[in-house]
């Protein structure tokens, strides 16, 4: 895990102590609200439909169990007693008092964190695949090029003005984990002919009003040409991104306007321009400086299969259930990775009380090397823990209700805020999150669904990422009614979708048997168990659907 030099211990306890002065200064009313929002969503303070919000960066989803103990007590001692983990993997508070924020901010910074860059038009927090370094499929881990980005994107001179907030994700496996062909920036890993490794470099993706999915503009990037190439990158946006009108400020926009083949052109002309060799080396040079942070933990050598865990799948079905659906392979022999569902029946996706995060700490600390993870999809991730040790873990998170087995079943929802928290929706998410996880509470039916991916978003701005969901909806605003739009048919993954929409929208308590007519209609005319809801929709279309269930509406 990486840890700050003196550089960012500097950096951040300044940036700290100059918001306290702005804070202060806002108090006394000598700044107004106008004048002082600039200064606080360059701090991540957002101000919210009831409170403010602060938004902390998580860079790539990392967290240490120290940290995520200050997590806990900044929940207690300055919120409602719990934070939420989004899809940026960030956490926010929805409840902080403006006065409290500087002494938040002094507390992150002890824990070497901060709020830096989580909102604004500049570079956010930059994401990866939440078992990055861990998974059997892994190429190489993406991690050390992610935090030399952040350290390149921080108080960038050149790019903290951008035209709009640009995001940038990065995955090192195959299956892609990380959603990288909807973001701003998405980078791929591969190896070239030679074994080396390099970028797949994809523009132009994103979500909100104009859903997108991005283009490929280099097909392998050296690995260590990535500074120069995405400064490049970044240049053209900086020259050619609209700054006349919000909507269409987004690099998407930029690509789709101009076209791919343009952008790549004006994007190879740029990094054409520079004698990249010093840069190069010294980004090699810090790479490697932050790969030995990023060194594998002291694994035991361990057998393949244990008997005792063995035992414990043949003897408990809800253990043998939670592994099965909440455990993934790891790549070292005797070890796993173990997901830890936000999501309990009824919940609220991604929330996580102050006891609950503490609880993740110790365990993280007991049988993780000290290490969680945060998932884009709102969870949490114990990442390096041996295969004998499931059974005690299991135990742990029962016993507090965390041990939900529902990861990518109908209940692992997506859900932004929405209208509870947002000033900008026009629609509640987590009571219908929570309706339908009602709904589908029985796990038995759960598994007889299979791989279902529910996003809901309250507003077009989408930060629920319903567009990439599997079944989305995205909650609306019709003359003073809320209505739920259903898309089906999105994919996050290496083969990234945007959904379809099936029709006119649903009243909030028509929405539940909205979807339950979705999954009736799947379950009806699937070929057996094996075809999942995406290939039964990819087959039969979205017509079929339509049909289906607006005949029974």
């Amino acid at each position: 895990m990486y840890r700050y030099d003196e550089f960012d211990a500097r950096f951040v306890a300044e940036r700290t102590a100059q918001f306290k002065d702005q804070v202060e200064r806002r108090l006394r009313g000598e700044l107004t609200e106008e004048e002082f929002r600039p200064l606080r969503l360059m701090n991540g303070l957002y101000l919210q439909l009831h409170a403010y919000m602060l938004r902390v960066a998580v860079p790539y989803g990392v967290l240490s169990s120290r940290q995520m103990r200050q997590l806990a007590m900044i929940a207690e001692r300055f919120d409602k007693g719990y934070g939420h983990f989004t899809t940026r993997q960030n956490i926010q508070y929805n409840w902080p008092r403006l006065e409290d924020v500087p002494l938040i901010l002094e507390a992150l910074a002890e824990v070497e964190m901060h709020a830096i860059q989580t909102s604004g038009n500049c570079i956010r927090n930059v994401t990866t695949d939440q078992y990055a370094g861990v998974a059997a499929d892994e190429i190489e881990d993406p991690r050390p090029h992610c935090e030399l980005l952040r350290q390149w994107s921080s108080l960038h001179p050149e790019f903290s003005f951008l035209p709009r907030k640009f995001k940038i994700a990065v995955t090192g496996a195959p299956f892609d984990r990380a959603a990288v062909k909807v973001h701003d920036i998405g980078l791929r890993m591969h190896r070239n002919e030679q074994g080396l490794p390099g970028f797949e470099v994809i523009v132009g993706g994103g979500l909100g009003r104009t859903p997108m999915v991005g283009k490929t503009i280099r097909g392998f990037l050296p690995a260590d040409e990535l500074l120069p190439y995405v400064t490049a990158i970044m240049r053209v946006y900086n020259r050619f991104g609209r700054r006349d009108n919000k909507y269409k400020a987004r690099i998407k926009i930029l690509v789709h306007e101009i076209g791919v083949d343009a952008f790549s052109e004006l994007v190879e002309a740029e990094f054409a321009k520079g004698d990249h060799g010093e840069a190069i080396e010294l980004a090699a040079a810090e790479v490697a400086r932050i790969e030995a942070y990023f060194a594998p933990p002291a694994y035991e050598a361990l057998a393949e299969k244990d008997p005792a865990h063995l035992a414990h799948l043949f003897e408990n079905k809800a253990f043998a259930r939670w592994v099965r659906h909440n455990v993934a392979q790891h790549k070292v022999p005797g070890y796993s990775i173990a997901n830890i569902s936000l999501k309990p029946t009824g919940g609220i996706p991604g929330d996580a009380t102050a006891d609950e995060m503490r609880l993740v700490a110790d365990l993280a600390e007991r049988y993780s090397f000290a290490e969680i993870r945060v998932a884009h999809e709102q969870n949490l991730v114990l990442p390096d823990v041996a295969t004998r040790d499931l059974w005690a873990l299991w135990q742990a998170l029962d016993a507090a209700g965390l041990a939900t087995p529902n990861l990518n079943l109908v209940s692992d929802i997506i859900a932004c805020p929405g209208m509870d928290y947002c000033a900008l929706a026009t629609a509640r998410s987590i009571p219908i999150a929570q309706a339908i996880s009602r709904r589908f509470a029985d796990l038995s039916r759960q598994e007889d669904v299979g791989d279902l991916h529910i996003n809901i978003s309250g507003c077009i701005n989408a930060c629920g990422h319903h567009h990439v969901a599997h079944l989305g909806i995205l909650g609306l605003e019709k003359k003073g009614v809320e209505s739920y739009q259903i898309t089906l048919g999105g994919s996050a993954d290496e083969n990234a979708a945007i959904g379809q929409l099936i029709g006119p929208g649903f009243a909030a308590h028509e929405i539940v048997d909205a979807v339950e007519a979705v999954v009736r209609v799947y379950l009806d005319g699937r070929r057996g168990q094996e075809e999942r809801f995406l290939d039964f929709f990819r087959r039969v279309g979205v017509k079929h659907f339509k049909e289906a269930i607006y005949a029974t509406a």
